[in-house]
């Protein structure tokens, strides 16, 4: 059966999620006079990802809102545990706003939507809220490239759930077999692609030394995605998965 729509990630598989982080990050750190408490930009990053890592997995988990993990990461990461909410906000705050200002999409995201337009539909699926994505995609200019947002917050389930790609499925109108998945992570994306029925395209941009999922694709760029889509035969002949 032929792929008709793609579901897609968007933060680092469409949106440079990693480069804006690590300059938001870096900027804060010297404005504030605190990156040398942390080390190197890379190990200050390393610290933020982690405290974004088990904060998001309490709020997955229904112990924390999204307001609250946000709070309890800057929390975290600046081991400050008695730091008011309102405090916690404003420092969220900055570190958004320099965020913001080195968003962009990666060279090869226009290129590929631009390609896919007429023979694919699409949508996207994030762990995330809405608010937050819907505003990224319209700033990014693409908002209109998809018919539907989905966003774990609002939707009550993440990804690796199959529940979440079925959601994306239910809001394009079609069965998973007639929809791809493509993001960055490979058990996150990939695997709970393939479990929930759905042709899965790992993007690896770093050239990770992790496996393929049984049964999924990988490919280094976007510009590999349209061989994948028309090379699909899950159903018994020739295909590419590797």
């Amino acid at each position: 059966m032929p792929i008709r729509a793609v579901l897609w990630d968007l933060d680092d598989t469409l949106f440079d999620y990693t480069g804006a982080d690590t300059a938001g990050l870096a900027r804060l750190l010297t404005e504030e006079g605190i990156g040398a408490r942390y080390g190197t930009p890379a190990e200050a990053l390393e610290s933020w990802r982690l405290a974004t890592a088990r904060h998001w997995a309490r709020f997955e988990a229904g112990e924390v809102d999204f307001p609250g993990q946000r709070r309890d990461r800057v929390r975290d990461f600046l081991a400050r545990p008695a730091l008011t909410d309102p405090a916690a906000e404003e420092w969220f705050a900055r570190y958004l706003a320099h965020y913001r200002a080195a968003w962009a999409l990666f060279p090869d995201a226009l290129p590929a939507l631009d390609g896919l337009s007429a023979g694919y539909r699409h949508a996207v699926l994030s762990n995330s809220s809405l608010t937050v994505q819907e505003g990224k995609l319209r700033r990014l200019g693409i908002r209109d490239r998809f018919e539907a947002l989905l966003c774990a917050a609002e939707l009550g389930v993440s990804k690796p759930e199959a529940a979440a790609f079925l959601a994306g499925c239910e809001a394009l109108g079609l069965p998973p077999e007639e929809v791809a998945y493509v993001g960055d992570q490979p058990e996150t994306d990939a695997r709970g692609a393939r479990d929930a029925g759905l042709l899965a395209v790992w993007l690896d941009r770093t050239g990770a030394a992790e496996p393929v999922p049984a049964g999924a694709h990988r490919i280094t760029g976007l510009a590999e995605l349209p061989g994948v889509l028309g090379l699909d035969t899950r159903f018994g002949a020739r295909s590419d998965i590797r």
